[in-house]
């Protein structure tokens, strides 16, 4: 199997990268992003594309992709609600077509979030935002299409958030998230777990499209 990983700089994109690289049933993963990881491993290829909405010079690296990992995204705290949606919809419709387009048998996964707003009516704009762009997706023609809704995600394997608020709370939980995980298994996952459970839904699919917390650990 043959991987795009897009966001794999962020926390969860860099957990899905750690567990793509140790799988055996997956040939090659491609990262695309503004900036790579800079590791080194056989089976990894970056790509650096300063502009993600104009991917015209790069389309021949992006043939031959089995599933795309599409964990790009950014956090919407003090955001206006139109430069929140270029970057979390319009640009990863834009990747989604691209991508669509060029490898018709592509199976697509997302990494939205737990109370991501399908009804696109809600008062929380960034939960409007990615129930808009999940619906999208789900109605656009690929193989398959997967929407993944972790609840809390517990950073392992020495993996750090790029937002410093959030790694201060990832810090300060980190005693207590073992107890946690335990206690409130529909609400938190690891950066492993979503990792795990996303190629696991490539490679044998899944009963559901879009995949709560809950169901995402179980798989």
């Amino acid at each position: 199997m043959n991987v795009l990983l897009t966001g794999a700089t962020g926390m969860v994109g860099q957990g899905v990268l750690r567990e793509c690289l140790l799988d055996a049933r997956i040939d090659q993963v491609t990262t695309l992003g503004r900036s790579v990881t800079g590791q080194e491993n056989p089976k990894l290829h970056e790509i650096a594309q300063a502009d993600l909405f104009d991917l015209s010079g790069i389309e021949d690296q992006l043939t031959g992709i089995d599933v795309c990992f599409f964990c790009l995204g950014v956090s919407s705290f003090g955001m206006k609600e139109d430069a929140y949606t270029r970057v979390t919809h319009d640009l990863t419709m834009n990747v989604a077509q691209t991508l669509l387009r060029l490898n018709p048998g592509l199976v697509f996964e997302y990494v939205s979030g737990a109370s991501t707003d399908s009804t696109e009516q809600g008062k929380s704009m960034w939960a409007r935002v990615k129930g808009r762009t999940e619906n999208e997706l789900l109605r656009m023609p690929f193989r398959r299409v997967y929407m993944m809704r972790p609840g809390g995600i517990v950073p392992l394997h020495g993996i750090r958030s790029k937002t410093a608020m959030y790694q201060m709370v990832y810090t300060l939980m980190r005693p207590v998230a073992p107890w946690l995980q335990r206690r409130f298994p529909k609400y938190i996952t690891t950066t492993a777990e979503l990792g795990w459970a996303m190629i696991g839904v490539a490679l044998s699919g899944s009963p559901s499209r879009v995949i709560e917390n809950g169901e995402l650990r179980g798989l």
